[in-house]
Protein backbone atom coordinates (compact mmCIF):
# COMPACT_ATOMS: atom_id res chain seq x y z
CA UNK A 1 0.00 0.00 0.00
CA UNK A 2 1.17 3.43 -0.47
CA UNK A 3 1.54 6.20 1.61
CA UNK A 4 -1.36 8.14 1.46
CA UNK A 5 -3.77 10.36 3.50
CA UNK A 6 -7.66 9.38 3.46
CA UNK A 7 -9.70 11.28 1.34
CA UNK A 8 -13.24 11.92 0.84
CA UNK A 9 -15.24 10.03 -2.44
CA UNK A 10 -18.11 12.24 -2.47
CA UNK A 11 -20.88 11.02 -4.49
CA UNK A 12 -19.87 7.54 -6.50
CA UNK A 13 -21.53 6.90 -9.75
CA UNK A 14 -20.44 4.88 -12.89
CA UNK A 15 -20.88 4.42 -16.08
CA UNK A 16 -23.33 2.73 -18.53
CA UNK A 17 -20.30 0.84 -19.97
CA UNK A 18 -19.25 -0.14 -16.44
CA UNK A 19 -22.54 -1.41 -14.89
CA UNK A 20 -22.94 -3.30 -18.10
CA UNK A 21 -19.80 -5.79 -17.48
CA UNK A 22 -18.53 -5.12 -14.09
CA UNK A 23 -20.40 -7.16 -11.60
CA UNK A 24 -20.82 -4.99 -8.58
CA UNK A 25 -19.02 -7.20 -6.18
CA UNK A 26 -15.59 -6.88 -8.34
CA UNK A 27 -16.93 -2.55 -7.86
CA UNK A 28 -16.79 -2.14 -4.24
CA UNK A 29 -13.47 -4.23 -3.91
CA UNK A 30 -11.64 -1.71 -6.44
CA UNK A 31 -13.01 0.74 -4.35
CA UNK A 32 -12.16 -0.38 -0.82
CA UNK A 33 -8.57 -0.65 -3.04
CA UNK A 34 -8.51 2.89 -3.91
CA UNK A 35 -9.55 4.22 -0.57
CA UNK A 36 -7.21 2.13 1.23
CA UNK A 37 -4.48 3.79 -1.35
CA UNK A 38 -4.07 0.33 -3.81
CA UNK A 39 -3.86 2.58 -6.83
CA UNK A 40 -4.03 -0.89 -8.97
CA UNK A 41 -2.49 -1.17 -12.19
CA UNK A 42 -1.06 2.34 -12.44
CA UNK A 43 2.53 2.82 -13.19
CA UNK A 44 4.81 3.49 -10.49
CA UNK A 45 4.60 7.49 -11.73
CA UNK A 46 1.04 7.37 -11.39
CA UNK A 47 0.90 5.76 -7.64
CA UNK A 48 3.49 8.16 -6.54
CA UNK A 49 1.36 11.40 -8.09
CA UNK A 50 -1.92 9.49 -6.65
CA UNK A 51 -0.82 9.68 -2.92
CA UNK A 52 0.72 12.77 -3.56
CA UNK A 53 -2.85 13.99 -4.56
CA UNK A 54 -4.30 13.14 -1.48
CA UNK A 55 -2.10 15.36 0.36
CA UNK A 56 -2.22 18.13 -2.46
CA UNK A 57 -6.11 17.73 -3.11
CA UNK A 58 -5.70 16.83 -6.23
CA UNK A 59 -7.74 14.19 -8.24
CA UNK A 60 -7.07 10.69 -7.98
CA UNK A 61 -7.52 7.70 -10.44
CA UNK A 62 -6.94 4.16 -9.94
CA UNK A 63 -6.86 1.85 -12.34
CA UNK A 64 -7.99 -2.28 -11.96
CA UNK A 65 -8.51 -5.06 -14.24
CA UNK A 66 -12.15 -6.20 -14.60
CA UNK A 67 -11.41 -9.94 -14.45
CA UNK A 68 -8.50 -10.32 -11.86
CA UNK A 69 -7.44 -13.33 -13.35
CA UNK A 70 -6.44 -11.86 -16.53
CA UNK A 71 -4.29 -9.26 -17.48
CA UNK A 72 -4.65 -5.75 -17.25
CA UNK A 73 -2.16 -2.76 -18.63
CA UNK A 74 -3.85 0.12 -16.75
CA UNK A 75 -5.51 1.05 -19.90
CA UNK A 76 -7.55 -0.91 -22.91
CA UNK A 77 -9.61 -3.73 -22.19
CA UNK A 78 -10.24 -5.51 -19.19
CA UNK A 79 -9.55 -2.26 -17.25
CA UNK A 80 -11.67 -0.29 -14.62
CA UNK A 81 -10.82 3.39 -13.93
CA UNK A 82 -12.32 5.08 -10.63
CA UNK A 83 -11.25 8.59 -10.23
CA UNK A 84 -12.06 10.64 -7.51
CA UNK A 85 -12.54 14.72 -8.12
CA UNK A 86 -9.86 16.85 -7.24
CA UNK A 87 -12.36 19.15 -5.06
CA UNK A 88 -13.72 15.34 -3.95
CA UNK A 89 -17.40 15.88 -4.92
CA UNK A 90 -17.31 12.94 -7.06
CA UNK A 91 -15.95 9.34 -7.50
CA UNK A 92 -16.47 7.39 -10.61
CA UNK A 93 -16.22 4.31 -12.18
CA UNK A 94 -15.28 4.10 -16.07
CA UNK A 95 -14.25 2.37 -18.67
CA UNK A 96 -11.10 3.60 -20.21
CA UNK A 97 -13.19 4.22 -23.83
CA UNK A 98 -15.54 6.21 -22.03
CA UNK A 99 -13.24 8.90 -20.88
Amino acid sequence: MSNHKSFELGSIVATPGVLEICPPERMMQCLRSHVAGDWGVCCEDDKKTNSEATVLGLRIHSAYPIDPSLPSKGYGENTLWIITEADRSATTFLLPREY
